[in-house]
């Protein structure tokens, strides 16, 4: 049987499930493991054990000040990235060929573009979260981290299928991709992101994403529209179901909190309605909106984040000139795609001998086999790879 770690956020049987916060050390041990869980052993996989992550997985950096830093195996003085990071970290370290991590605003992609490995984030409400610590109800993936692609096909197709456990699961019957990963790209149209995604950004991580298009002869520039506010939109609706969900425990321990979790949250409780809700139906616009595009693409590929790993404990970082808080803006790439559940294949591009960056390649809904195919081509001509990190 394969291997396996979660990030501790998914239950499994003997452990509390603390999801990375010092509140929930105080919870009594889970009788039975999430849904996913089960479904990879069902299919002989072998649970190993639970990792580390970012407070209530409110973390784009993978610090934890109660159960300290994950590490970036390929850089121990950097960020893994997160909220996934030690799902991130163990694959990179070869503890584990396979894990499991939660994706809200980008804490699967992110993770696998600073440790250097694949990651799915499925469409939302293609994989069941039954048996996990929620966040952000509207916006919560499952998925798998591995390092190779067909690993990550493996992990997909026996964790699909409708579940009454989850009321936002789809009822649509598996669909397997696995028997279709190497038939290559076909007629697939495949565009590079421009606009929003061209900027704000280092060099090197579009740089990333060039070395890929060039790989898959992929010259068109499409423009994903209204992305930055996609972007506000997606922070409102977090910062607010993120509070709604804390509530009791910010009124009855602010102490036991990290500061910076507590804070955004608190801001999340005093935001006016009305904001929310235009959140929300901005939402339902920039869906149509996106949907219209992939009427004429099927893969729109952007970068990951926005540089690579920083070192840990770094709060600012300079992007375009302009200084900005870490924490807050390693998710600028990702946050408007989650926003609208869209699938994404993670896939790592090593330009230099430096650390590792990522490219999203992203595809309609539902249609997490053309991204898995995208990235097996892209893995089979040696563009991108997780290779395990020289361990020091």
């Amino acid at each position: 049987g394969v291997p396996f770690a979660v990030k501790n956020l998914i239950d499994c049987a003997g452990l509390p499930t603390r999801a990375g916060s010092k509140i929930n050390r105080e919870r009594a041990p889970t009788g039975r493991d999430g849904a996913l869980v089960r479904r990879l052993e069902a299919a002989g996989a072998i649970l190993v054990g639970a990792l580390n992550m970012g407070e209530y997985a409110y973390d784009f950096t993978g610090e934890n000040v109660h159960d300290g830093d994950s590490r970036n195996p390929h850089g121990a003085g950097h960020m893994t990235g997160g909220s996934s990071s030690g799902s991130g970290g163990a694959i990179a370290a070869g503890l584990v060929p396979l894990t499991l991590g939660s994706d809200t605003n980008g804490s699967i992609r992110v993770p696998s573009a600073f440790c250097g490995c694949f990651g799915l984030k499925p469409t939302y409400g293609r994989l069941t979260r039954a048996g996990s610590f929620p966040f952000v109800n509207s916006l919560d993936h499952l998925g798998p981290m591995a390092r190779s692609v067909a690993d990550l096909a493996l992990a997909y197709d026996a964790m699909q299928g409708p579940d009454p456990d989850d009321a936002v699961a789809t009822a649509r019957p598996a669909e397997p991709v696995l028997p279709g990963l190497d038939s290559g790209l076909g007629d697939l149209r495949i565009a590079v992101a421009g606009g929003y995604f061209a900027r704000g950004g280092d060099p090197e991580a579009f740089a990333a994403v060039q070395v890929v298009a060039r790989a898959l002869s992929a010259t068109r520039v499409v423009e994903i529209p209204e992305a930055a506010r996609a972007r506000a939109a997606a922070y409102l609706i977090t910062a607010a179901e993120g509070a709604a969900l804390h509530l009791d425990r910010l009124r009855t321990r602010p102490e036991d909190f990290d500061p910076a979790v507590r804070d955004r949250l608190i801001a999340g409780a005093m935001l006016p309605a009305p904001f929310v809700e235009r959140a929300q139906r901005f939402r339902r616009w920039y869906r149509g909106a996106v949907a219209d595009l992939f009427a004429d693409v099927d893969v729109i590929m952007a970068p990951s984040t926005p540089c690579r790993a920083p070192p840990r404990g770094q709060t600012h970082f300079t992007l375009d000139g302009v200084s900005l808080p870490v924490r807050a803006n390693i998710g600028v790439f990702t946050q408007p795609i989650s926003f609208i559940g869209l699938p994404v294949a993670a896939v790592p591009v090593w330009l230099d001998g430096g650390l590792p960056l990522g490219v999203q390649v992203i595809a309609a809904p539902w249609r997490e086999d053309v991204a898995l195919r995208v990235a097996r081509v892209l893995e089979r001509l040696g563009t991108v790879r997780a290779p395990i990190a020289e361990l020091v």
